[in-house]
């Protein structure tokens, strides 16, 4: 039996940092993702060829987790074998040709992505297709943090769904939203600044470790679970690290919502204002843009050269985790060509690149 399956990635629209917290996102599904075709092989054995990665061969059952694999494809393959059996649903051995249209470390969930997608290739391959996108997304995630060593949240479920998606972690509210920025007149993009991720791991660990630093001193696991005027009442030094990123959570967590409204509505000014608080939230309390460990400033650069492209006409921020990777802008269309031009001078020929919501 043989299967094409496409997943999309996605692109966070708010939330920066707020889902391994219990907290609120928006994200939508885009138009680039990953695709395979794939058939049962009747063993106990996966193959797969990835274009741009080494082959994979993995036994079914041997899914212990190996730290030697953090970081590696192989790794998220192996931890979504053990999500499926560990729930009793079924697996088998499989081939797969895989090619992906994300770049690496863009802020776009490859790591996700991919992870979905062998969940996807499992349900269908092995369960009649029966297993629901959020049974998959969950594994995926459990497969990141455990066996990839990446301690992220559950954003990367916009992958499985493959829309745009309002989400409240604390809650479990899902809301699927008819977003349409070309409606507006405005255009999306992103522009890959080409910094290095290499040795982030630490960096990118230290913010939700940070976050629940905080949120244990109110006895609780998570900030999604700590009422913010307790946390305010408690007049903190904001030069302290954890509590600046606790800020920028509880601030993002309330600026969501009224971002979802504002797209709902159709109203582009409204969504870029609130985009731009965003943006520098996520600099100035957040602190994912810079990194002692490699001393980057590629993303740095690209968003104070948005910021001169685009002040007082559109929006910029971060994507993704930050310290290297990608600058998400949103503007008028007529300046989109400019923009364009101007970032591509910079980082390079096809880096910046308009982003459609599916």
């Amino acid at each position: 039996m043989k299967k094409d399956i496409f997943v999309s990635g996605r692109t966070e629209l708010a939330g920066n940092h707020t889902d391994h917290q219990n907290g609120r996102i928006l994200a939508a599904a885009i138009d680039l993702g990953i695709s395979a075709r794939c058939e049962t092989n009747g063993t106990d054995m996966i193959y797969i060829d990835s274009e741009g990665f080494e082959p994979i061969e993995l036994k079914t059952t041997q899914l212990a987790v190996n730290t030697r694999e953090f970081g590696k494809p192989v790794a998220l393959v192996r931890g979504v074998i053990s999500g499926f059996a560990g729930l009793g649903l079924k697996t088998g051995g499989f081939n797969a040709k895989i090619k992906s249209e994300l770049p690496i470390g863009a802020g776009l969930s490859s790591s996700a992505a991919f992870s979905v997608l062998i969940g996807k290739i499992l349900s269908e391959l092995f369960n009649d297709g029966q297993v629901s996108p959020i049974v998959i997304a969950r594994i995926a995630q459990e497969s990141e943090n455990r066996y990839f060593g990446k301690p992220c949240g559950l954003m990367g479920m916009v992958c499985a769904l493959g829309h745009t998606v309002y989400a409240d972690f604390k809650t479990n509210e899902i809301e699927h939203i008819e977003a349409d920025f070309e409606s507006m007149g405005l255009t999306l993009c992103l522009t890959d600044t080409g910094g290095s991720h290499a040795g982030l791991d630490t960096s990118y660990a230290r913010i939700p470790a940070d976050m629940v630093y905080i949120a244990n001193m109110f006895d609780k696991g998570v900030l999604g679970d700590v009422d913010p005027e307790e946390f305010y009442k408690k007049g903190w030094d904001p030069s302290n690290r954890p509590v600046r990123r606790a800020m920028h959570f509880f601030a993002e967590n309330e600026r969501v919502p009224r971002m979802r409204d504002a797209l709902k509505a159709g109203d582009g000014k409204e969504y870029m204002r609130l985009m731009n608080e965003s943006g520098r939230s996520s600099e100035e309390f957040l602190n994912n843009i810079v990194t002692s460990a490699t001393g980057d400033l590629k993303l740095s650069q690209g968003l104070s050269l948005s910021a001169s492209l685009l002040e007082g006409k559109g929006a910029w921020r971060v994507h993704g985790g930050g310290f290297a990777g990608c600058v998400q802008a949103l503007m008028p269309t007529e300046y989109f060509p400019h923009y364009k031009e101007e970032m591509e001078k910079v980082f390079g020929a096809g880096s910046c690149r308009k982003i459609k919501l599916v």
